[in-house]
């Protein structure tokens, strides 16, 4: 799996890479909705304000989103989307206000789709990213190649590049 957060649950069945880049998890919303939001500097105002959210339907997004998810669910302010393409439509549909995700992976999709995004100021979580493999049909050498191969990649500036060309620095 690629951006696998290494967990303690995982590592009973899985292997992980050395991180190759950092998750930035961002709150996002239309370009033309920006200053409407500026005043959020963190995830509780949502439910207090019932503000929508669109969020992934699966992953870890940080202890604050953790705790708060609950409560934006029962409440009916909050969405799942299993894509990033579904939760940019779904936003620029007016479904929510706010979109929660990679920041990376938003911005790339909504450079694809032609949906102005803009990114409020808050950051979620920032966390390394992994290459998560799977136990069973991989050997403790072939991770020791991958993370050769992760560190070869790092000192001469293709990740570097990679992540710059996604909007990830």
């Amino acid at each position: 799996m690629l951006a696998a957060s290494n967990t303690a649950e995982r590592r009973r069945y899985a292997r992980f890479s050395a991180p190759y880049r950092y998750e930035t998890v961002g709150l996002f919303t239309r370009s033309n909705r920006r200053a409407d939001y500026l005043h959020i500097n963190n995830l509780d105002q949502l439910a207090r304000q019932g503000i929508g959210l669109l969020a992934p339907k699966v992953g870890y997004y940080g202890p604050a989103y953790a705790r708060l998810q609950p409560q934006l669910s029962a409440s009916g302010k909050l969405s799942t989307f299993t894509s990033f393409q579904q939760g940019l439509r779904m936003l620029d549909a007016g479904r929510a206000d706010l979109i929660l995700g990679d920041s990376g992976a938003l911005r790339h999709e909504a450079k694809l789709q032609g949906i102005a995004i803009s990114a409020l100021p808050l950051v979620v979580l920032r966390a390394p990213v992994h290459l998560m493999l799977n136990k069973s049909s991989t050997s403790p050498a072939e991770l020791e190649r991958i993370n050769a191969a992760i560190a070869r990649l790092e000192h001469n500036g293709t990740l570097a590049a990679i992540r710059a060309r996604y909007g990830d620095l």
